[in-house]
């Protein structure tokens, strides 16, 4: 199975921590020149000094807020040649969607779908003169089967997803794959903060809670921010070249349906 992404420019959003983090760790040791994208700039700067270098390549940070799509654009105006986009961003916050503000739904819409449009209309250029690339989504397992209490979250979801699929037919003939990979519960600080909710809200200790969850997980534990990246890795590599359109659980069998 081949693997290497010698001579590829990652764009890699949600870096500075989590499952975006482990993508650009990745991507680094596979030999990629990754471009790390998140507001934080002082975690970005952590984040990259964690990357390989061992095919001596120039990795950069890109401190921007995927919500403010003005100020997203004009961030990556110059990163013309872009080989491999992952679209990644933390969710929104728990609750029930007929609870939920309008607001919310459209606070949302902006940093997921607004802000990975954004991204795709300022790479796909580029990567069609090529005649190649790859854009992978990471969404969530709610793509398949709504979460309890993520009515926001599975909402906004599910608009990527079917945004997704509707690339993939769009670009596949100009040697574009655009796939999403669904998470399941992973060891993040999102995941922390579900934990927490739950336990509030269930009068039990986070603990508790934690082994509540995993209980409903076959492999009975959360998974590592790494082997999403695993995921994202293949797809994004010469083996994964004839993969476009699909949804990729990594959940440990956790999602009911097929």
């Amino acid at each position: 199975m081949e693997t290497s992404l010698l001579g590829k420019h990652a764009l890699v959003c949600g870096a500075s921590q989590g499952i975006g983090r482990a993508i650009a760790r990745e991507f680094a040791r596979l030999g990629a020149r990754v471009t790390l994208l998140a507001r934080d700039e002082a975690r970005l700067r952590l984040a990259l000094g964690e990357l390989d270098h061992a095919h001596d390549q120039q990795h950069a940070i890109l401190s921007v807020d995927m919500a403010h799509t003005e100020a997203l654009a004009k961030g990556i105006h110059d990163l013309v040649h872009v080989d491999i986009l992952v679209n990644n961003t933390g969710g929104p916050p728990p609750g029930l969607a007929h609870e939920a503000d309008p607001e919310a739904f459209a606070e949302a819409f902006r940093l997921h779908l607004i802000g990975y449009q954004t991204l795709v209309r300022a790479v796909v250029p580029g990567m069609m003169k090529r005649g190649s690339g790859r854009i992978i989504n990471v969404i969530s397992t709610s793509v398949k089967q709504p979460l309890p209490n993520l009515g926001v979250s599975n909402t906004v979801r599910g608009a990527v997803a079917n945004w997704s699929k509707t690339l993939a037919n769009e670009l596949g003939p100009h040697g574009i794959t655009v796939n999403n990979v669904l998470p399941g519960a992973t060891e993040t600080e999102r995941l922390a903060t579900i934990i927490k909710n739950k336990a509030a809200r269930s009068g039990t200790s986070e603990t508790d809670a934690a082994h509540e969850m995993m209980s409903e997980i076959p492999l009975r534990r959360f998974a590592r921010p790494e082997e999403i990246a695993f995921a994202v890795a293949f797809l994004a590599g010469p083996s994964g070249a004839y993969i476009n359109g699909i949804n990729l659980p990594v959940d440990g069998g956790r999602t009911s349906s097929l």
